[in-house]
């Protein structure tokens, strides 16, 4: 869960290629505890974006603010790191690309190793190589390398990129994992909100390299309530009479005149009662709820600026 305390500020974050701004003004705000979930589209921005904030691209303009700190050096010191495919050497075992890093980050502490296998589910594979893993064996041994050097913030881009539902859920747990047990921050892209939309509690849409929106879950969380959707022809007598008799008073109109009741627990048969006995015609009444792909669809097409909920 979020403390208050921000690990991440961007301001006006910007890379430029061949005078084209493919991250533009991007403001990104993350809070400790958070799990971050940076959608986009492929070719959006997202790698970019991370790539710069951990310290592999230079950003044409714009600010990095980590830890409340602007000497970025401290501050990637506590980041873990897995961008784009895992770099794994694939002739040593688990526990050898383990060691590597291990003695790469000046770690004394060995049994780090069997720890982390443990920790990423793979502590019976320790010997086997690793290009004999699956894809998803092979990211979660990406991310244990990410975490040797006890990182406070991880940041995992399109970690579940072509892997089968299994490796998919496996990947989920992991992050839960980590972050509820070790108190990670995690930060995870992905062109797909319903699969980050089961672990993530804040989010950032980035569409041709500008962040569009960010928003909290609860937001979410209200997108996909079900709600009643009510035809009728007479929407006025039709408001009244919701208020007056149902104590209904939670309910929006679209601009075709139907009406969406946001309780999703509303009795549809006492609307049909009470809207028949006063001789209102019901065109059509049914419980729907938004399609996740449809809203991510409709921000990418959205010309708003970022905003913060």
């Amino acid at each position: 869960m979020s403390s208050g305390e921000y690990v991440l500020k961007t301001q006006g974050l910007t890379k430029t290629f061949y005078k084209t701004d493919v991250v533009d003004d991007v403001n990104i705000e993350i809070q400790k505890g958070d799990i971050y979930g940076f959608i986009g589209k492929n070719g959006a921005g997202k790698t970019t974006t991370i790539k710069m904030i951990v310290g592999l691209s230079e950003p044409t303009k714009g600010k990095v603010q980590l830890f409340g700190n602007d000497n970025l050096n401290k501050g990637h010191l506590k980041l873990g790191t897995v961008i784009e495919y895992p770099a794994l050497y694939p002739y040593m075992s688990a526990k050898e690309n383990l060691e590597t890093q291990r003695r790469l980050l000046g770690i004394e502490d060995k049994n780090r190793i069997n720890e982390i296998l443990t920790t990423v589910g793979l502590e019976d594979a320790g010997r086997k190589k690793a290009k004999n893993f699956s894809l998803g064996m092979k990211q979660r041994l990406a991310i244990g390398l990410a975490l040797m050097g006890d990182p406070e913030f991880l940041f995992l881009d399109e970690p579940t990129n072509g892997l089968d539902p299994t490796g998919i859920k496996e990947i989920r747990n992991l992050i839960l994992k980590l972050n509820k047990e070790k108190k990670i921050t995690v930060l995870i892209s992905s062109h797909i909100l319903g699969e980050l939309s089961k672990i993530a509690n804040r989010y950032g849409v980035i569409n041709k390299g500008k962040l569009v929106k960010q928003f909290h879950t609860s937001e979410l969380d209200e997108l996909i309530k079900r709600k009643v959707k009510l035809r009728v022809n007479n929407p006025e007598k039709t408001y009244e009479l919701l208020s007056k008799e149902l104590n209904i008073n939670n309910y929006e109109t679209s601009e075709d005149g139907t009406i969406f009741i946001s309780d999703e627990n509303v009795n549809t048969g006492k609307i049909n009662s009470l809207l028949a006995e006063n001789d209102i015609i019901i065109e059509s009444i049914s419980k729907e709820s938004k399609d996740l792909e449809e809203y991510f669809i409709s921000l990418m097409e959205s010309k708003g600026g970022d905003q913060d909920v």
